[in-house]
This record gives structure tokens, C-alpha cells and sequence, in this order.
């Protein structure tokens, strides 16, 4: 009878909390989204089954000597996953629009406006009872706002590795919903008229300015903010890899093998920071809402930018691009395009809005080194 009794002790069943079958649900309905309905399945996946390893009781995944424990540790609480994953995006970015077309860089900033604004948003919410952020956690939750999953880990793992969960789950799930969030926004900014805007064909790049444009990204972020360059250059050297011409090999692993395994152990990693203790609490739905609002704020920045530009350049610029100005490359970029052609078939702005799309990724970068160095 003992020895049944102890069998018992040790099945999932006899050990299961309330809270544990919470967030395993929490990761299945990620597995879902990623699987059904397509949302981010890179990460979405990886992320909502580690969810599920992370909350069986008796496991030890996330315990010291478990993998998962090991994998945060080594790639999260370091840094090393979202600067390796930064490096890979880079290899895969063209420059081609951003150069051909500099004045997109303010469409890039202009969106980073929902990343201030949900700062102080964050600091606000300490007035309602049972919420109570300090200056790092919010700036760890602002980054939300540029719609960056690597660069919000990477500052969340500076600067409040106790909200990294909750932080990386908001990110990377508004990043998936921009082709359900963005749209309303776009059209109730702007005219019909403004979304029919057709734009000039972008000037040819030559392969001189793709190779020293990434250098030269990297020479002012070290002269102006150095605290961006961990970030900044990574990007940058992925970046050079794939327009230098010379390291095929290397572009290509940083293009695809090397991201697709950082992309597995990154997602893992975040996902055994979902255990019930750590995300049911007020401070995670308080996240998720900021969330929201950070990413909505940042798209509506981006269309009133572009809305400026129209005005400046008599009518030259589509506003819809702006939108594309948060960081979520390339889904922003096809969303401004899948609108524009809604209101014109014949109006092509892909290439146009991948401009402020790449300033985005270098704008969020900019972002959080602005925030490490004020806050940290």
C-alpha cells in the first residue's frame, strides 16, 4: 500500500497545481496560433511548448541541472541569443529602399514614439492597486512599442529578467497580430486619397553604398551612443556579410542555420520563464495591455509622420508606408502594401515601405540603447 501511495506522489496527476494547468493551456493556445493560424510559428511554437515543459510538475526542466535552466542561463541572462538572432536578421536585410530613399529614416523614428510613450504609461499604472513598476521595469516593458521580440528580450534580460516572460510573449504576439492590428489604424488616419498615393520608382543602389552603409551606421552609433552598439553591431556585421560579397558561406549560416537553431533554444528559453508563479500575476495582464497600446501608438506615430511627409512633399509620399516604420520586418512592410492596393490595384508600395521598415529595426536598437543608458 506504501508503495503505491509513493507511485502516486510521483505522477503529474497527484502533483498538478491550478496554476501549472493555466499556463500549459497558455501554451497550447501559442502552439495554436502558431500552428493553425500561422501567427510567428518560428517562435510561437518553440516558445508555447516550453511553456508546457516548463509547468510539469516534478520535472526539473526548469530546475538547476534541468536543459531549460541551462539554455536561459547560457543564451538569455547573457545576452548572447538576441545578439546572435540580430546578427542573422542583418544577413537577411536589404538596405536597397532605406539608401535609395534616406527620408524613410524619420518614419523609423516617428514609430518609436509608442516606445517613450509606453514609459511613462508604465509609470502611470503604479497608481492603480497592486501594480508597482520601477523605472527598469517599465523601460524593459516600453520596448514593446517597436515591435522588436530579439531587442525586447535582450533589454528585458538588462533590466528586469523577472518580467522576461511576460515581456517576450506580448512582443512577439503583437508582432503576429500587425496584419490584424495595423489595418484599422492605417485607414482611420488616413484619406482615401492619401492610401491612393502612388510613388516614384526608387533609384538604383550601387553595391559602394550597401557596403559602407552598415559601417557607417556602425561608426555614428559608437560615436553617439555606445550602448547601442551591442545590438546595432550585430546587426551591422550580418549586414556586411551578405553585401560584401566575399563570405558567402558565412552569409548564408547566418541566414539560416545559425538563426534557425538560436530561433529554437531562444523560444525555449522564453517559454520556461512561463511557469504559473512567474506570469499569473496582475503585472503580466498590466504588461499585455501596455503591450497594445505600445504597439498601436507606434503605428499611429509612423501614418502621422507619413502624413506630414505627404504634406512636405506636395502630395509624394503615402502616408501608409509610415506604418511600416515599427520593426516587425517584413510583415508591416506587406501590410502597408496590402492596404495601399486595397484602395489602388495598381499601387505597388513594398519596396517603399521597406525603407522605414529595416530604420525601424535600427530605430528600436537606437531605443533600447537610450533606455540602458539612462536607466541601467
Amino acid at each position: 500500500m506504501e508503495g503505491l501511495l509513493t507511485l502516486w506522489q510521483s505522477t503529474g496527476i497527484a502533483n498538478f497545481a491550478l496554476g501549472q494547468a493555466i499556463m500549459m493551456i497558455v501554451g497550447g493556445g501559442l502552439l495554436f496560433l502558431a500552428i493553425v493560424k500561422k501567427f510567428e510559428p518560428l517562435l510561437l511554437l518553440p516558445i508555447g511548448f516550453g511553456a508546457v515543459l516548463a509547468n510539469i510538475p516534478g520535472a526539473g526542466f526548469t530546475d538547476p541541472g534541468g536543459i531549460l535552466y541551462y539554455v536561459f542561463h547560457a543564451g538569455i541572462e547573457t545576452g548572447v541569443f538576441p545578439l546572435l538572432i540580430f546578427m542573422g536578421v542583418g544577413a537577411m536585410t536589404d538596405f536597397g529602399a532605406l539608401i535609395a530613399n534616406p527620408k524613410t529614416l524619420l518614419l523609423g523614428a516617428a514609430a518609436q514614439f509608442g516606445i517613450f510613450g509606453t514609459l511613462f504609461g508604465a509609470i502611470f499604472l503604479n497608481l492603480v492597486p497592486g501594480l508597482d513598476f520601477d523605472m527598469k521595469q517599465a523601460a524593459a516593458i516600453a520596448i514593446i512599442g517597436g515591435a522588436d521580440g530579439p531587442t525586447s528580450i535582450y533589454v528585458a534580460s538588462k533590466l528586469a529578467p523577472e518580467l522576461l516572460g511576460a515581456i517576450a510573449v506580448s512582443a512577439y504576439s503583437y508582432m503576429a497580430l500587425v496584419p490584424i492590428i495595423q489595418p484599422p489604424i492605417m485607414r482611420a488616419l488616413t484619406t482615401e486619397a492619401e492610401r491612393k498615393v502612388v510613388m516614384e520608382q526608387l533609384r538604383p543602389v550601387s553595391k559602394a553604398e550597401r557596403i559602407l552603409f552598415p559601417l557607417l551606421v556602425l561608426l555614428v552609433c559608437l560615436l553617439l551612443l555606445p550602448s547601442a552598439t551591442p545590438l546595432v553591431g550585430m546587426f551591422c556585421l550580418g549586414n556586411l556579410m551578405r553585401e560584401a560579397g566575399v563570405v558567402e558561406r558565412l552569409s548564408k549560416t547566418a541566414q539560416n542555420e545559425l538563426i534557425n537553431i538560436v530561433t529554437i533554444f531562444l523560444g525555449l528559453a522564453v517559454g520556461s520563464k512561463l511557469s504559473a508563479e512567474q506570469f499569473l500575476t496582475a503585472q503580466t495582464l498590466a504588461i499585455l495591455v501596455l503591450g497594445a497600446i505600445a504597439f498601436s501608438m507606434g503605428t499611429a506615430a509612423g501614418v502621422i509622420m507619413g502624413k506630414i511627409m505627404n504634406w512636405a512633399t506636395g502630395g509624394k509620399v503615402n502616408p501608409l508606408i509610415g506604418a511600416a516604420g515599427v520593426s516587425a520586418v517584413p510583415m508591416s512592410a506587406r501590410v502597408a502594401n496590402k492596404v495601399g492596393l486595397e484602395s489602388n490595384p495598381h499601387n505597388f508600395l513594398l519596396m517603399h515601405a521597406m525603407g522605414p521598415n529595416v530604420a525601424g529595426v535600427l530605430g528600436s536598437a537606437v531605443a533600447a540603447g537610450v533606455l540602458l543608458a539612462l536607466v541601467k
